[in-house]
């Protein structure tokens, strides 16, 4: 069964004066731009607005959107082609709410996680673009 037995038909209505072609890219754009709202709204539940005053609720969904953007910066820039399709959701769970403990030591800390979300080398390859992130910043 192919394209041509199950034809999408649908209408747009708009007041641009451009191709068709670029009308249905504009949609299509505005259609993923959309999921990528509610994935916020589900991954970090920034509709969730429940402070008594208004100025406490702006700085609640200016940190929402903060985490949004941080979290799509390490999807895009970090992490392994093994996992760029993981959701919010999953990063969240898998990456930042894992379990783990902190060793003190002389002169270090060492921070021992579960390996049951992420394995040891995807956190190896991830930690080792980061700093190639920032050695290619530093450098003049």
């Amino acid at each position: 069964m192919g394209p041509l037995q199950f034809p999408q038909v649908g209408f747009v209505v708009t007041t641009l004066t451009v191709s068709d072609e670029r009308v249905f890219e504009f949609h299509n754009r505005r259609g993923t731009a959309e999921q990528y709202i509610k994935e916020g709204e589900y991954a970090l539940k920034w509709t969730r607005l429940s402070c008594k005053s208004f100025g406490a609720n702006e700085v609640r969904l200016q940190l929402h959107a903060l985490a949004y953007n941080l979290a799509n910066i390490l999807r895009t820039l970090v992490l392994p082609a093994s996992i760029t399709d993981w959701s919010l959701s999953s990063l969240r769970d898998r990456m930042i709410k894992v379990g783990a403990k902190a060793i003190r030591h002389a002169r270090s800390i060492t921070l021992q996680l579960a390996e049951v979300a992420v394995p040891r080398e995807l956190w190896a390859q991830m930690l080792a673009t980061i700093s190639d992130i920032t050695a290619m910043a530093q450098a003049p």
